[in-house]
């Protein structure tokens, strides 16, 4: 995959690098095996219960489901990164603005997953071998495997996650199975009742929403190397069955055994050494990819770095961050996503289908685009208060910003679409 222009960072994807969908797929679905993943499905079904946190996941994946279809076709039409597709909508100075947000955003993510694996394995290195393992160290080494990964490219990516995803999905589903069959009729799960309901339906769904938003903004990242538009398509089962299947799969153990953390679950089953292993892997595939968008994402701002240059410095600022704790803001983190990134999918979807009917050339772009930009500003100026209940719209705050992006968007460019 690799090429003189860093991954295609800037320009088309050449059929010669073109893959399957189904290759994709597993790409995003490897993602969803993560420790964040893991521990949001275990947190909301720990704080709803089974039956409105199964309501939850369904919701949450047929919102962005529905998303990623409309963005990944962008991306095998267009052949394109997200990061220049963004160029098109909002002029080369105003996608450099909104690609630094995804960029240091991807980054806070990549930050948030090592720092949870290191947490997890310092937390139980003490209190079941009375052993203290550095985070600091267990940080640093997992940046550098990842690092390594992702400065080959996407076909890197694509052979661990064709390593990971099978082990992660069997072992996981031991210990689902394992926790099925320690009940006395699985009436006992749904009829699993919170201690402290400090959770709202609406609130599961917007974090669970926060966390996978950047899906739809950066299908096109991967969807551009797919054959066909519809392969592209299927591509999207990565995150419509991938995704709830890792919910379900650290709910149902949480909900039998009361913990969070998926290793001190494990240990009720004596599988504490293979869990440190599954979490080591599933940070290092769902990172990978992480930092292969961030890189991607700077690569457009400065050109004059190569993509390996671009992906050794954002690893570094992500283990800089995680080292100084930024998992600490995690739910503040997804709450903030989903006011700023649904309206930016929502204006490129239009600007590509409706003004520049499918067909973008590199030769086209302007200094700026200020309808693109007026219109993510304004929206996320109005989802903020949304957000903050001075007033309500949908009563979904995600669906404000990406329903307001795009009606100002076609407000402002009617006589181009119209």
């Amino acid at each position: 995959m690799e090429d003189n222009n860093n991954q295609y960072a800037t320009t088309k994807v050449q059929p010669k690098d073109f893959v399957s969908g189904w290759v994709v797929g597993f790409i995003i679905a490897s993602t969803g095996l993560s420790v964040s993943t893991l521990f949001l499905g275990s947190e909301i079904a720990l704080n709803l219960g089974l039956k409105q946190a199964l309501i939850a996941f369904g919701v949450s994946t047929f919102v962005l489901t529905i998303m990623c279809m409309a963005t990944t076709l962008i991306g095998n039409r267009s052949r394109l990164s997200t990061y220049m597709i963004l160029h098109f909508s909002f002029g080369e100075y105003g996608a450099k603005i909104v690609n630094f947000i995804f960029g240091v955003t991807l980054i806070g993510w990549f930050a948030v997953a090592i720092e949870l694996l290191a947490i997890t394995i310092y937390d139980t290195s003490i209190s079941t071998f009375n052993f203290v393992v550095s985070k600091a160290l267990i940080i640093i080494v997992t940046s550098l495997f990842i690092t390594i990964t992702t400065v080959y490219g996407l076909r890197s990516i694509e052979k661990l996650a064709n390593f990971s995803i099978p082990i992660l999905t069997a072992f996981l589903g031991y210990v689902f199975y394992r926790s099925v069959a320690d009940l006395e009729s699985l009436s006992q799960l749904f009829d699993y009742v919170p201690k402290e309901n400090s959770m709202t339906l609406f609130e599961a769904i917007s974090i669970l929403i926060g966390a996978a938003v950047l899906f739809p903004v950066l299908m096109a990242d991967f969807s551009r190397f797919i054959k066909t538009d519809k392969q592209s398509l299927f591509s999207v089962l990565g995150l419509t069955i991938g995704t709830p299947l890792a919910y379900m799969l650290s709910a149902v153990p949480s909900i039998q055994t009361g913990e969070v953390d998926i290793i001190k679950i494990m240990e009720q089953y004596n599988l504490v050494i293979p869990a440190f292993l599954l979490l080591f892997i599933a940070t290092w595939s769902t990172n990978a990819t992480n930092l292969y968008s961030a890189s991607l994402t700077f690569s457009t701002i400065n050109k004059n770095w190569t993509f390996k240059k671009v992906a050794i410095a954002s690893s570094l600022f992500g283990t800089i961050l995680a080292l100084l704790g930024f998992a600490t803001y995690l739910f503040d983190f997804l709450e903030f996503l989903g006011i700023l990134a649904p309206s930016i999918s929502s204006i490129y979807f239009i600007h590509f289908f409706w003004i520049k009917k499918q067909k973008y050339n590199l030769e086209d772009i302007n200094k700026w685009e200020f309808p693109a930009l007026i219109s993510w500003i304004l929206s996320s100026i109005i989802t903020v208060f949304t957000y903050l209940e001075v007033f309500q719209l949908t009563h979904a705050y995600f669906i404000d910003s990406f329903v307001l992006g795009g009606l100002i968007y076609v407000i402002l460019e009617r006589k181009r679409i119209f």
